[in-house]
């Protein structure tokens, strides 16, 4: 059975950027949360990052957007990053409030959700689709 095939949708490349960028900001928010334990100077280096990963969410949500748009594919992760963002607010919050107990535990989430869409955005997929047929 042989069917046609037409080209997946582009806007992939800006989308994987974004995951690897936000992941990389939450490792480098992980090492300077842990560098305020032993030094005074990671307080500046921690809230730097935390600007850097705030803007690498945005960028999440603006990459899944440009990823759907062309293809017409699913919004859901639209969604996912919207969502990332909420949570990205919601930490910075907490970490403009001081309260440690729910922004370190809130911080480990923030990462292994980032790990899981970097993996997710990575991994091998077919460069050609079924068409759908009417």
């Amino acid at each position: 059975m042989t069917g046609q095939t037409t080209e997946a949708p582009r806007g992939g490349t800006l989308l994987r950027t974004a995951t690897v960028l936000q992941t990389l900001a939450l490792f480098f928010q992980a090492s300077t949360a842990g560098l305020l334990l032993t030094s005074s100077r990671a307080y500046v280096m921690h809230d730097y990052g935390s600007k850097v990963m705030y803007a690498a969410a945005m960028l999440y949500v603006l990459a899944t957007v440009l990823a759907w748009r062309p293809g017409g594919g699913s919004p859901r992760p639209i969604l996912y990053s919207t969502g990332f963002l909420v949570l990205a607010s919601a930490q910075v919050a907490l970490g403009v409030a001081h309260v440690a107990s729910l922004h370190v535990p809130l911080g480990v989430v923030m990462f292994a959700l980032s790990t899981l869409a970097l993996v997710g955005s990575l991994s091998p997929r077919p460069l050609l689709r079924p068409a759908v047929r009417s």
